[in-house]
């Protein structure tokens, strides 16, 4: 019922977008809407604020209520769960898979159709209507010019229809892509494919005006701040700035230039600060949303990131990865393949690297760990640091982000294949599953495990599926298959020439602090608190500033308060709101969770030699013995995915793909050829 009324606004909200460019919502909706909700409140804006900003706004505070409770009373249903998936599979299933693009589904093509119909049918109307009531701009001014200006100035209207939309997929903790079961990283390529549908109307828009102020001999206009309509110079100073994002954000440039692409995204705050000045506050209030819920979420990151986070111990593998290993409060919940953001100032104060949690909250419950490649110049530093036999190593930490729910374990056979590091996401699903395996009556699938390596060293990344400490013996009962290959050596090298495992065990600090959640354990609830309290704080500090600051001045016949000085209002009181109650929950939330950790009764410090990982005899274990008789191992191969996957035995296969692109869309195309309708994908990477 509750997803039903989230759904109906939503619905209610696309609407009002379809309407916006029609003559029934310019001349009928607009006077009405007109004359009951505009006040001297909202200098004339309160239509756009009820109609664009409240549904939004709604959906995204009350579905963190829904999710807090849904997350509290859930049940695990596998069995349900796959009954329900198996009917819609078909919308999950790969259509198109093209390098630009990346891996579409069949839903993702039904909303990107319905979205640029929308942008069809928005220019379509705009065009008809305006055709119908030319302006003349300039005495002289030719019925085709008057047309081709309109035409350029629609342009940016539906470039400003994308950037309603923009901001959402790169929300991490939000509320609103939790409710349709995405993440952040799942759903990045939405903002990468809105970006560039923008960036090519917003240039168009540009260009445009630029050739008519030139064949209407009015490019002064270009050097225009006008006190009363928009600021041309803002909007050049934004397509500049775009540009140079947009240049940058090159998939060859974000490989091989990483810092390049990484600092010049940066500019959106400029961006998104001379953009609103441009377009004013009518079109801020339209596209407040997106913007508000983002930077919500980026302050509580920033919040987070402050903190340092108290490093326990690494693990330097003979392949080259490092193990790092926090502490953790107890009360962190996460589901597999979460991604856990860090930072390390000595290496560079600025950048942030996204990594998947391997551990398992309820396996480990003190305990968070992430595998890092030591392939790019970042972790090639980190791993000099580690095995300089630093006492501390400062870290931050964003995160963890990650999925709602397990939904991996609904399947009656998991197909995993990976290349490289790729496999990190499913060393997590595994040790979920082992957990699971210890429950009574609890229905577990099968793995299979298809994994590609470059040489023989990195099969140690094998073994961090069992974690030395508390592995239970369950996992004997596993069904499980691992089918290694090596691709760059053709036979097992000589025994002796290995490398060993190496542990570094850190020294405590007081300074550092477990690994926490932004807002706690009940962050969904505090997240809908805070989105609440900063929205209805900015509607009435800006009614209050309109009213008895703005109105007074435009009642003035002799002076008009300035078109920018409205936006720049709204900028400050909306980053003003959100600081004030993101910062009250936070640091609320913080010393209730200090207490908590106080009235804990204290662990015994491991030390090197002992504890987790300093036993070597676990490596003989029965857990390990376990792994290596379920492992074979293929040199000098690559798989022959085609046939594995045809060959997969059961009646719903849940085929998941981490690693190079190439390799993850040769597995869509498998999945997606139609061969195998017990194959059900899904892809697991940030590079699309």
């Amino acid at each position: 019922m509750i997803s039903l009324i989230f759904l109906v606004v939503f619905l209610g909200w696309i609407m009002i977008w379809d309407m916006l460019p029609t003559k029934v919502y310019q001349n009928t909706w607009t006077p009405k809407l007109s004359s009951e909700l505009n006040s001297t409140l909202f200098e004339g804006q309160g239509t756009n604020l009820l109609l664009f900003s409240f549904p939004v706004m709604f959906i995204a505070a009350f579905g963190s209520v829904y999710l807090h409770f849904q997350k509290k009373l859930r049940k695990p249903s596998y069995k349900s769960a796959a009954v329900s998936s198996n009917r819609l599979s078909f919308l999950k299933r790969p259509v198109l898979v093209v390098a630009p693009l990346g891996i579409v589904t069949a839903t993702e093509i039904a909303f990107a159709a319905m979205f640029v119909a929308l942008l069809i049918w928005s220019l379509a109307n705009y065009l008809y209507v305006s055709f119908g009531h030319l302006h003349m701009h300039k005495e002289g001014e030719k019925i085709w010019q008057a047309k081709f200006r309109s035409v350029s100035l629609r342009l940016g209207y539906i470039g400003n229809i994308c950037w309603a939309f923009l901001f959402f997929p790169v929300t991490r903790g939000s509320s609103v892509l939790a409710l349709v079961g995405l993440t952040s990283e799942s759903s990045i390529k939405y903002h990468i494919w809105l970006g560039h549908l923008s960036m090519i109307l917003f240039a168009a828009h540009t260009i445009g005006f630029i050739i008519y102020w030139a064949m209407t001999n009015q490019m002064a206009l270009m050097l225009e701040w006008s006190k009363t309509w928009v600021s041309n110079v803002a909007g050049e100073i934004a397509v500049v700035l775009a540009l140079a994002m947009w240049v940058t954000s090159s998939h060859r440039i974000r490989r091989k230039m990483f810092e390049v692409f990484f600092y010049t995204h940066h500019l959106y705050i400029l961006y998104i600060f001379f953009y609103f000045l441009h377009v004013g506050a009518a079109y801020f209030r339209m596209i407040l949303p997106g913007i508000f819920l983002f930077l919500i979420d980026r302050y509580l990151r920033f919040l987070q990131s402050r903190q340092q986070a108290r490093l326990l111990s690494s693990r330097l593998l003979p392949c080259g990865c490092i193990e790092l290993n926090f502490s953790k409060s107890t009360g962190l919940y996460y589901n597999p393949t979460s991604i856990l953001f860090l930072n390390v100032p000595s290496i560079a104060k600025l950048q942030w690297h996204p990594f998947t949690v391997t551990s398992n909250c309820d396996m480990e419950p003190e305990t968070l760990s992430v595998v890092i490649k030591r392939q790019g110049s970042w972790s090639q530093k980190l791993y000099q640091e580690i095995s300089s036999s630093v006492d501390r190593l400062e870290m931050s930490v964003e995160g963890p982000y990650g999925p709602t729910s397990s939904h991996f374990l609904r399947h009656e056979l998991l197909m995993m294949v990976s290349g490289g590091s790729g496999i990190t996401p499913f060393i997590s699903i595994i040790r979920q599953i082992i957990v699971q395996s210890t429950q009574p009556n609890c229905q577990i699938p099968r793995i299979f495990l298809v994994c590609a390596f470059k040489k023989s060293a990195d099969l140690a990344m094998l073994d961090l599926m069992l974690p030395i400490n508390g592995t239970p013996a369950q996992i004997t009962q596993l069904q499980l298959q691992i089918e290694a290959y090596i691709t760059r050596e053709t036979e097992q090298p000589i025994a002796d020439t290995e490398k060993h495992l190496q542990t570094i065990w850190f020294k405590p600090n007081p300074s550092d602090s477990p690994i926490t959640a932004a807002l706690g354990p009940k962050n969904w609830l505090w997240l809908g608190t805070i989105i609440v309290s900063s929205f209805v704080m900015f509607l009435l500090l800006l009614g209050i500033v309109t009213r008895y600051y703005i109105f007074p001045i435009d009642q003035n016949t002799e002076e008009i308060y300035h078109f920018s000085y409205f936006v720049l209002w709204e900028m400050l009181l909306v980053c003003a709101c959100v600081v004030i109650a993101s910062s009250a929950a936070f640091f609320w939330c913080k010393k209730q969770n200090e207490q908590i950790q106080n009235l804990e009764v204290p662990t015994a410090t491991a030390s090197p030699g002992s504890g987790p990982y300093g036993a070597d005899t676990e490596l003989e274990s029965l857990p390990h013995q376990s792994l290596v008789q379920a492992t074979k191992v293929h040199f000098g191969a690559r798989p022959d995915l085609n046939r594995i996957l045809s060959e997969c035995k059961g009646s719903d296969v849940g085929v998941l793909a981490c690693g190079p692109r190439a390799m993850r869309h040769e597995v869509a195309k498998i999945c997606s050829s139609g061969l195998a309708d017990n194959l059900h994908f899904e892809s697991i990477s940030f590079d699309w």
